[in-house]
């Protein structure tokens, strides 16, 4: 199962659907799925996703219970996963719609939406709590993965640009959130767990391939965006990576959300 696995932040599921996300779906050759941002209870989903479901997908979410309007998370897959399993264990994350894994066979898929935050405000002490419970909690799980012979992928909008080459205007973002030195730490003890950045892995000398970018200005005309969609694989599972393609759309009009979906080919 999953020898081709994509993942996007559509900023808000229904909106996407009415762009050009069933069209994307349609066409893609991916056997999973991981959506983030999905802004819509579980019935919404079903309904936005209708087109897609009756074609053959199956979906698996995590409804933004606490925050209703905000976060969500999903996995569309080619086959029925063999359990799925919401959030990881953090009381106050416990509903927030922003982590959920499936397991096909020895591996699991994961789709994560990292808070955003903004220094200084109570947003960034959220994203803070979120790091902490979080990464104890992925550190845990590579580890436990890696231990049992199986494998783990975790696929998302992570809002952290990790070095320099993940974000054109990184020096005058050095004091914002998503490129502070503590958050790219943060990745650091991931990576340090096991865990490896597929794109990079692939691509280590090149900047970006940015995956966001701000609809203000002429930020995506320019590509001057982010590269903060990525996916985390235990180290058997990223050496079997053979291409990632971050599907950036061709003109600004045709985007369908502000993010593009990153496609990853395993072997």
């Amino acid at each position: 199962m999953a020898h081709i696995i994509s993942s996007v932040n559509v900023n808000g599921v229904r909106a996407a659907a009415r762009k050009g996300l069933l069209e994307w779906l349609a066409a893609t050759e991916a056997d999973a799925v991981c959506l983030q941002e999905t802004r819509a209870t579980d019935d919404e989903l079903q309904v936005a996703l209708g087109p897609a479901l009756a074609s053959g997908w199956h979906l698996a979410s995590a409804e933004p219970t606490a925050a209703k309007g905000r976060s969500g998370v999903a996995i569309l897959s080619r086959r029925s996963a063999d359990k799925v399993r919401v959030a990881f264990g953090s009381d106050e994350f416990a509903e927030s719609g922003r982590y959920v894994e499936a397991d096909f066979g020895d591996l699991t898929v994961a789709s994560v939406y990292v808070p955003s935050g903004g220094v200084g405000t109570p947003r960034q002490d959220e994203k803070d709590r979120f790091l902490d419970a979080f990464g104890r909690y992925l550190r845990a799980a590579a580890l436990a993965t890696t231990e049992a012979n199986k494998n783990l992928v975790v696929s998302g909008d992570w809002n952290i640009a990790h070095t320099d080459l993940d974000l054109k205007a990184w020096k005058a973002n050095r004091r914002s959130s998503g490129c502070l030195p503590y958050e790219r730490v943060w990745i650091d003890s991931l990576l340090a767990a096991g865990l490896a950045d597929v794109a990079r892995r692939l691509n280590p000398d090149v900047a970006g391939p940015y995956t966001w970018w701000s609809y203000r200005g002429r930020a995506f005309d320019n590509d001057a965006g982010w590269r903060i969609d990525y996916q985390l694989a235990t180290a058997e599972l990223a050496e079997r990576a053979k291409q990632v393609t971050v599907e950036r759309a061709q003109t600004y009009d045709t985007r369908w959300s502000d993010h593009a979906p990153v496609t990853v080919q395993y072997r």
